[in-house]
């Protein structure tokens, strides 16, 4: 038997019309926050200390000028500290720790929908198996005495199609996200140790070497 056989997808029924929707929207999802998180992503030790060195050279607008072209939020971060650069502790942290809560749901956006098709897969693969098994019943009573594996295949087959793909969707689903929500964990560790990073930079480092 041949797993990739367009028959079986026939067998399966109209619910596997609606898995196929789900599984193209997941895959489409999967690969959009993919690359997003990927964009994202960038090398934190070296940006900042490359912040650091313009900063050093008494280039603010410059510093700003970079946070401001790179793409991701660890960049926004450090733009929310060099605009409160002035104020004092309380206030530079809490522009930062707004600029990250900012930034959080935009990384997580639409992997809440890759959960949601995780959950809903199984269910329709259920609704799947129930309908095939009615289907079953009503020609085991229609047919009465004289009904045999030909007639109730097809309910058999939609019972048990239906079932197989809601799980294989559901799986990678799940596997995607876990995976997902793992690069935003890494990004939101980011921001916090660029967010520290870069406030006591300016409130020590700088201010000292301003003051001199």
């Amino acid at each position: 038997m041949n797993l990739f056989d367009l028959s079986l997808f026939e067998k399966g029924g109209p619910i596997m019309w609606l898995l196929l929707l789900l599984s193209i929207i997941g895959l489409v999802l999967f690969i959009e926050r993919t690359l997003f998180l990927h964009r994202s992503q960038i090398r934190s030790t070296e940006f900042v200390s490359g912040i650091k060195n313009i900063l050093r050279k008494r280039r603010m607008v410059e510093a700003l000028t970079v946070c401001e072209e790179t793409p991701g939020p660890v960049a926004s971060v450090v733009k929310a500290g060099l605009l409160h650069y002035e104020d004092d502790e309380q206030k530079m942290r809490y522009a930062i720790q707004e600029a990250a809560l900012v930034e959080i749901p935009v990384m997580e956006r639409r992997i809440g929908s890759i959960t949601a098709i995780a959950h809903v897969a199984p269910l329709l693969g259920l609704l799947g198996t129930v309908l095939g098994l009615i289907n079953v019943f009503y020609l085991v009573q229609a047919e009465g005495a004289y009904a045999h594996a030909g007639v109730l295949a097809g309910g058999v087959w939609q019972a048990l199609l239906t079932t197989a793909a809601g799980l294989a969707i559901a799986v990678p689903a799940y596997l995607g996200q876990h995976f997902l929500y793992g690069r935003v964990r890494a990004l939101v560790h980011d921001m916090e140790w660029v967010g520290n990073d870069v406030m006591q930079f300016l409130l020590k480092d700088l201010r000292s070497e301003t003051s001199k």
